[in-house]
């Protein structure tokens, strides 16, 4: 997929600085049910679920759906992250980056904090598209490491971490 070949829309969305708001918004996520700060692989993930429409139609409206029963009853997620992991990652990457060096996330052995006040805490964007892609990330932060073992989840997902 080259430049031309993307709408307007998709450039907003692909551009380091939404890919940036994605992964804090995940990492606002993990530390408002974990309290700790976040594993680098599970702001990347999240945001790569995050920006699949269909992942996003299939998430469940709350995080006390099991995670492994859900990938299980949505094959879907697993073909669609097989299929798009690695070249979504490419796009985050660089909006992790971002995030880092615009300091909206703060990195540190233990993992990633949000930085307080960087980033407001409600979502907010030009389109519904947007907003549901941030809430999407935000409930992904919160949700992918309730297993306790992310890399259980990333086998499942088909993806390596």
């Amino acid at each position: 997929m080259t430049a031309v070949d993307l709408s307007r829309e998709e450039r907003a969305l692909y551009n380091p600085a939404f890919t940036a708001v994605l992964s804090a918004r995940a990492v606002q996520g993990y530390d408002k049910e974990y309290a700790a700060p976040c594993p680098l692989p599970v702001a990347v993930t999240a945001a790569v679920m995050a920006l699949q429409p269909t992942i996003r139609a299939v998430l469940p409206a709350t995080t006390g759906t099991g995670l492994m029963g859900w990938l299980d009853e949505n094959d879907a997620v697993r073909v669609a992250m097989t299929r798009n992991a690695a070249s979504l990652a490419a796009v985050v990457r660089p909006g992790l980056l971002f995030a880092l060096q615009s300091r909206i996330l703060h990195c540190h052995s233990g993992g990633l904090d949000p930085v307080p006040r960087a980033l407001a805490k409600t979502i907010k964007g030009d389109t519904e598209q947007s907003v549901a892609i941030q809430k999407a990330a935000f409930q992904l932060g919160r949700w992918l490491p309730s297993t306790r073992s992310l890399s259980t989840v990333l086998t499942f997902l088909g993806v390596q971490p």
